[in-house]
């Protein structure tokens, strides 16, 4: 017998997740002759009006209140499994490893009942099998009765274990039972060849190795490489089937295994991976990302001409993608609109970023250039604020703004870094430009 706690009141529409925990609630709308007595049940178990739940072997049983504060008993029954119904259930549980790991981890798979079922074991409630008993003297179901399997529901969801306790066997005995037939079963000898009617059943790996206990744990991860291999070199005295581009083709081998050495570190877990698992890019981004990687000539110019960018515009995306990946290309592309709140704290930041430097001791001049953009007055250098509040710095080139280094949360390290780079002269037609934007 187990005693669980008082539930708190319901939250959200539904009150169980799980397939079980749903199949438990059909069984209990199925069987209900009155919607009404449902309802009330529902409104019940949602004000969280049932006390601590008692389970044991063919009963759960709880005080339920009314809105007056009267307390009634109620309890629900269902029918426990015979000793043969349970033999037959733990020689289905022990066939495939997969099911005993999903117990371990407090799951109920699909195939374990449906494979249950088919050796006449029905683990979950059918139409009739929830027999309720109130001492408000209802002959069928109640508010009462009804509020209490709603709330066994909300705790079916969090132990599956409930159902096979209320079917007669409590989780310490059924694990036991089934780890003793498990290890009986791997001893057992083999027996002739021609007495094997055909191949075993197949396990899933992850299924076997995860029932811990039982099996043996997984292995150490091999080591991670140093780099991901060289892709293979294309025999160029073939001529190549039309319209196959040989240097395409290895570029983009490379640039696959490059990106399976990053998922294979994400996966290692700890100690192994240098950054978490990137979103998924659109077909623009990854272009760009592409084009980041130096590819061959003709790959480029296939890049530039699938993004609908010039070869110039697609260099400035490339240089913005190896500063900050997506968010130093939206930076480029994107003049975003910061908010009241955001904006006094850009203004702040520009003010103070140079404190304790004279007007002519390298404290710069800043003009607004946009929404996110301020340009250096008299200089080709602009800072750009970025959505998270990182400063990025850019440099005019051949009248256009290019990246000119990472993001830094500091506005003056942001533009120290630009600023020792080459600058083009200063012109009063630049400075005109200048003030439109970029």
């Amino acid at each position: 017998m187990l005693t669980f706690e008082a539930l708190p009141p319901a939250r959200g529409r539904g009150f169980a997740e799980t397939w079980w925990g749903q199949a438990w609630l059909k069984a209990l709308e199925d069987s209900a002759l009155e919607g009404e007595q449902l309802k009330r049940g529902r409104r019940q178990a949602r004000a969280g009006a049932v006390g601590a739940l008692t389970v044991r072997p063919g009963r759960v049983t709880a005080v339920v209140r009314d809105r007056d504060g009267t307390a009634y008993r109620g309890d629900v029954l269902l029918p426990v499994l015979d000793d043969e119904e349970w033999d037959r259930f733990l020689a289905v549980a022990v066939e495939r490893a997969g099911h005993i790991a999903a117990l371990l981890d407090h799951d109920m798979p699909p195939h374990l009942v449906e494979d249950a079922a088919a050796a006449g074991v029905d683990l979950l409630p059918g139409i009739g099998d929830l027999e309720p008993e109130c001492s408000c003297d209802a002959w069928d179901l109640c508010p009462h009765t009804a509020a209490l399997c709603y709330q066994v529901a909300r705790l079916l969801d969090r132990d599956p274990f409930v159902l096979l306790l209320l079917r007669g066997r409590a989780e310490r005995r059924l694990l036991d039972d089934l780890q003793s037939r498990s290890a009986a079963r791997a001893a057992a000898p083999a027996g002739p060849a021609d007495d094997v009617p055909g191949p075993l059943p197949s396990v899933r790996a992850d299924e076997a190795f995860a029932a811990q206990g039982i099996l043996p744990a997984l292995p150490d991860a091999p080591p991670l490489p140093d780099g991901a291999g060289p892709p293979p070199a294309l025999d160029t005295q073939t001529p190549p089937a039309p319209g196959v581009d040989p240097d395409a083709l290895e570029f983009l081998a490379g640039d696959a295994a490059a990106r399976a050495l990053v998922l294979l570190a994400q996966a290692l877990g700890p100690g192994h991976a240098e950054r978490p698992p990137s979103p998924a890019l659109t077909a623009d981004q990854d272009a760009v990302r592409m084009a980041a990687a130096a590819p061959p000539p003709s790959v480029a110019a296939r890049l530039a001409a699938a993004t609908g960018r010039s070869p110039a515009a697609l260099e400035r995306a490339a240089r913005a993608w190896r500063h900050g990946g997506a968010a130093g290309l939206a930076v480029l592309e994107t003049d975003f609109a910061p908010g009241e709140a955001e904006l006094a704290r850009a203004t702040a930041a520009l003010e103070s970023a140079w404190d304790g430097l004279g007007a002519d001791s390298g404290r710069p001049r800043l003009r607004a250039a946009g929404t996110s953009r301020w340009t250096v007055v008299g200089e080709h250098l602009q800072l750009r604020l970025g959505p998270d509040g990182s400063w990025w710095p850019y440099r005019r080139e051949r009248s256009a703004w290019v990246p000119a280094g990472p993001p830094s949360p500091d506005p003056a390290t942001a533009l120290a870094s630009a600023a020792g780079l080459d600058r083009e002269p200063d012109g009063a037609e630049e400075d005109a430009r200048e003030a439109g934007g970029a």
